[in-house]
């Protein structure tokens, strides 16, 4: 009997995932390790677009064909995670119509399917859109869950015998004899049980060959080995609406530009999104200019957004690939194809592959090319079934229906139940025993659901966030953060729940502090005095050796400077004293009231 060989996949993105499914389907041996969550990195900070190419129908017609490919293989592997919202690319009356023609016919010669829609029909479409729309390029555009995807990913891996470890942060690429041969890895904080060691650990593994699908990262593990990846981080900023404002996915018909997005997705809207080069992946130099810019210049499509409430922003860090010579220096121009490099060929330095650039879209696609590489690698002759075999979830579309009257619950809780759990619906809910009372009521999430991300996340709330969006609606977690750590008792203690709650508050705080003005900044104080009084987080005994700054808070508009928890950002603190937003000069700087 023949070993199967083993192969180390580096990430947990969706590329990543998609990698440890489709090799571990094919027969091998899988080990995926991430530093953090997964999708901690690129995946989980994206603005849930399901591609349709249109985006990429002039400037890049070979992404765009991929797009399109990719995008109908999804919506039928994986139902329970796609939002046939549809797409519109938006002409308003100053824009220009040979580039509206241009992307027509560009969609049409990459096989999209694209009808022109006059403004009139366009507004039919969506309301709210401006009156002087022009007309419209319809498209098969789509929202995406990138979290619950790529869980199915990582959940069909395991059941095909994948070792999926998390909070594992690759440290060192092992190299013997001219070979990659392993990694380190230092485990981090974590539980449940897909994290083994114990923090600060450290252990070798070792297997037959490596692939790096660390996306932004994927340098930072080539300088470990002693190889150029010549990855260029892309560093890019969306915002997070209240609510829906539209229901189809809204572009502006213009040649590329900062701003020129509106992806529905769940109970809110997200705008995008911006394009700048960071050196460092971690690195995040924002400011918060950038929501001001998302504000401003989409509400010249959608007019309503300037009057709506803003609950948070975030960012991502684009793995965008250059090959050498190419000397682009602008991000926007670098395409979206991604590309394989075995290291064996490129640098002699057999044993390790790097996966490179890409999007989310065309995730699943890489994940073949590079497992067929794998496969000529050690002669294995297995085909690629990902593209047919639904994932975890999206076996039975029929479990989609909605469950008004299953599982006693009532809809629309049912129904944004069943969404997310797919075809897990009936045994998640219908195997429940004992009440079901919701925990996240702008999610509609019940306890049901959410005990079942905790058997997979342990005592990581912001993993179980993920899998269920828990904390992710209208309030941002302001009264459901305590009822989310209160599900892990009584299987964990008090100091353990206390630090699960204080990790989930800080990480919805991260992104809410760039967005405190108008009714959004009293949101925010409303949210403050919940936790600072009922949960007695600002006179807690047991805080006194890392206390919270609930005093910063209380000190309003001269309050500067303010941690923002997790990553050390700062943030902006210093709102205008009625609550507005700040005055800034024609370059966008922000100054003072007495200098406007």
């Amino acid at each position: 009997m023949t070993t199967a060989p083993t192969v180390l996949v580096l990430g947990g993105g969706s590329t990543g995932c998609g990698v440890a499914r489709d090799l571990a389907m094919r027969g091998f041996d899988v080990t995926l390790v991430e530093k953090g969550n997964l999708t901690h990195g690129t995946t989980g900070r994206m603005h849930g677009l399901l591609h349709s190419g249109g985006r990429y129908a002039v400037s890049d017609k070979a992404s765009a064909r991929e797009c399109i490919q990719e995008n109908r293989v999804l919506r039928r592997i994986a139902s329970h995670c796609v939002e046939l919202t549809g797409g519109l690319f938006v002409q308003k009356a100053e824009d220009d119509d040979a580039y509206f023609e241009e992307k027509l016919q560009g969609c049409r010669d990459c096989g999209i399917p694209a009808e022109v829609l006059s403004g009139r029909e366009a507004r039919e479409m969506e309301p709210y859109l401006a009156k002087d729309v022009k007309r419209a390029i319809r498209v098969p555009d789509g929202a995406v869950d990138p979290f619950r995807l790529c869980v199915a990913n990582a959940a069909s891996a395991e059941e095909h015998g994948a070792r999926v470890e998390t909070h594992s942060e690759v440290t060192d690429v092992l190299v013997e004899d001219g070979e990659v041969v392993g990694v380190e890895v230092e485990h981090k904080s974590g539980s449940g049980p897909r994290v083994h060691g114990k923090p600060g650990e450290t252990e070798e593994l070792y297997a037959d060959h490596v692939v790096n699908a660390t996306g932004a990262w994927a340098g930072q593990v080539g300088d470990l080995a002693g190889v150029d990846v010549e990855v260029r981080p892309s560093k890019g900023v969306m915002v997070v609406m209240n609510s829906r404002q539209v229901d189809t996915v809204v572009n502006r018909c213009r040649p590329k530009g900062d701003a020129d997005i509106i992806v529905p997705h769940e109970t809110a809207c997200i705008l995008g999104t911006t394009d700048e080069e960071v050196e460092d992946p971690e690195d995040y130099p924002e400011e918060g200019w950038e929501v001001d810019l998302m504000i401003d210049t989409l509400s010249e499509l959608v007019p309503m957004l300037k009057d709506a409430r803003t609950i948070r922003s975030f960012w991502g860090v684009r793995p965008l690939y250059e090959p050498p010579g190419t000397g682009t220096t602008d991000p926007t121009d670098i395409t979206r194809d991604f590309f394989l490099l075995d290291h064996g060929e490129r640098d002699d330095l057999p044993g390790m592959t790097s996966i490179v650039g890409g999007k989310f879209t065309t995730y699943r696609l890489m994940a073949e090319k590079i497992s067929d590489h794998v496969c000529e690698l050690f002669g294995v002759d297995a085909d690629c079934r990902t593209a047919d075999e639904p994932l975890p979830g999206s076996e039975d579309a029929a479990v989609l229906d909605d469950y008004m009257d299953a599982f006693g619950l009532r809809s629309p809780i049912g129904r944004r139940s069943s969404q997310r759990l797919g075809s897990k619906a009936e045994s998640v809910l219908g195997d429940w025993q004992g009440p079901n009372p919701v925990v996240c009521n702008c999610e509609a999430v019940t306890r049901a659901e959410f005990a079942d991300a905790l058997s997979d996340s342990g005592t990581d709330l912001n993993a179980a966030r993920l899998r269920t969006r828990a904390s992710m609606g209208n309030c941002q977690g302001a009264f459901c953060c305590s009822r989310m750590a209160a599900e892990l008792y009584p299987n964990y203690d008090e100091p353990v729940v206390r630090e699960a709650y204080d990790e989930l508050y800080a990480e919805r705080w991260k992104g809410e502090r760039h967005a405190l003005w108008g009714e959004q900044l009293s949101q925010a104080m409303l949210k403050y005095a919940l936790h600072a009084t009922t949960m007695n987080a600002d006179g807690d005994p047991a805080r006194l050796d890392d206390p919270v700054d609930y005093a910063a808070f209380d000190a309003g508009p001269d309050a500067v400077d303010v941690d923002a928890g997790e990553g050390g950002d700062t943030g902006r603190t210093d709102a205008t004293a009625d609550g507005g937003r700040p005055i800034r000069d024609e370059a966008g700087e922000e100054v003072d009231d007495a200098d406007s």
